[in-house]
């Protein structure tokens, strides 16, 4: 059987991550892409040399060529600044949505049919420059954002408790970071809604700290963001997609009818196979989860409309 091909374009902190992950991982032959000559090349060679020692034969290059990405089954995209100490996501829009524009376009000239991963910031925006850049389906285009989010979330609540991060399920949607939507209802540590383990005040202080997530590491680290957990979330979803697993994944998915977004990316839970996108789950929301998804919505309606006022 053919070894799927998966594309990363970026080979900074988080795509050089993602190609670690993947690889050890054997998800595929990797390419590895980044404008800096030299850098993707070293990055690739020296993780294929670590493929003896921890047993992964994925063939790794480096390249500043996109011929090289040509028929790629998955193209992860995590071009772009990162952000600083102080910076909104929203302070990232004018450079990274050229970058975003510029990367797609030359990717989907390649690859046509590859299921494509945006990773860049500010996330919403980015899957719509993604989109709009290239043309494809949009079952085709997701945006890495609440796999991310649960996963933090998840973390924080085994810390409280004391337990195993395997034992945690839970589902967040909405926009990335800020516009998080908790779903502590829809929350469960081994089947027992987390609600009867943990009191409201201890669980809202979580949340709040999920939804800040990206920030406290910006803050420790100062002279970047976060790269392993990102990473770790984004090669989920393209395992999900290259074995056609049909996982149940919160993602930036396109929703017409669903949730009556009318034709936005947003963070929904949905089905990822080897098509994509394959279904958005439709959840019942109570009236306060209603209103803070539909405050998302908003938000990520309005960073569209800033990316089609700067298009030209």
């Amino acid at each position: 059987m053919r070894r799927a091909k998966i594309t990363i374009i970026g080979a900074g902190n988080v795509g050089a991550t993602c190609a670690h992950w993947a690889a050890a991982k054997e998800l595929g032959d990797i390419v590895l892409l980044d404008i800096v000559e030299g850098m993707p090349q070293g990055k690739g060679l020296d993780l294929r040399q670590a493929g003896p020692v921890e047993r992964f034969d994925s063939n790794i290059i480096g390249t500043n060529s996109y011929s090289d990405t040509k028929d790629s089954d998955i193209v992860i995209i995590t071009s772009g600044i990162a952000r600083k100490p102080g910076m909104s996501r929203d302070d990232l829009m004018s450079t990274n949505m050229k970058i975003v524009r510029s990367v797609s376009e030359e990717a989907a000239r390649q690859s046509p049919n590859a299921v494509y991963i945006i990773v860049s910031n500010p996330l919403d925006a980015m899957v719509q420059t993604c989109w709009k850049a290239t043309g494809l389906p949009t079952k085709q285009i997701v945006g890495q954002a609440g796999v991310l989010d649960t996963a933090r979330y998840r973390a924080f609540l085994a810390m409280e408790l004391g337990c195993s991060v395997e034992d945690i399920v839970a589902v967040l949607m909405g926009g990335h970071g800020d516009d998080m939507v908790p779903l502590p209802r829809y929350t469960s540590v081994a089947g027992i809604p987390v609600t009867e383990l943990i009191p409201k005040d201890r669980l809202d202080a979580i949340v709040k700290r999920t939804r800040d997530g990206g920030a406290e590491i910006v803050g420790l680290l100062k002279t970047g963001s976060a790269y392993y957990a990102p990473a770790a979330a984004t090669v989920q979803m393209a395992e999900a997609i290259i074995k056609d697993k049909k996982r149940i994944l919160p993602c930036a998915a396109y929703c017409k009818s669903e949730y009556g977004v009318g034709g936005y990316f947003v963070g929904v839970p949905c089905v990822l196979g080897k098509d994509g996108v394959e279904k958005v789950i439709e959840l019942k929301l109570d009236a306060d989860e209603r209103k803070l998804f539909d405050a998302s919505v908003t938000h990520v309606k309005e960073l569209v409309a800033w990316v089609e006022k700067n298009w030209a």
